[in-house]
């Protein structure tokens, strides 16, 4: 385990760093990309890139605080949802 190892109780500390930080990144990060402008191009790009982002940083935290194992297993399964077949 990890120096900041997490007991279950833990887990919402992750998700409350991990949207923090989508929700802190998305102004400079989209606006880079669209110019600056807020608009349909803006919304497009943002729900876009927000999901690959969001998993990537739940696994960054998810590692920074001991917990990547569960937050690794969280993720196979969010995207074995996402994309099964019917």
């Amino acid at each position: 385990m990890g120096r900041f190892a997490l007991t279950g109780a833990g887990y919402p500390l992750v998700f409350a760093c991990t949207g923090f930080t989508v929700m802190f990144l998305k102004r400079p990060v989209v606006g880079a990309i669209t110019g600056g402008q807020q608009s349909t191009l803006f919304t497009v790009i943002y729900y876009v890139l927000i999901l690959p982002i969001y998993n990537l940083l739940l696994l960054v935290y998810g590692f920074l605080f001991g917990q990547f194992t569960f937050f690794w297993e969280f993720e196979k399964r969010f995207f074995r949802r996402l994309f099964r077949r019917h």
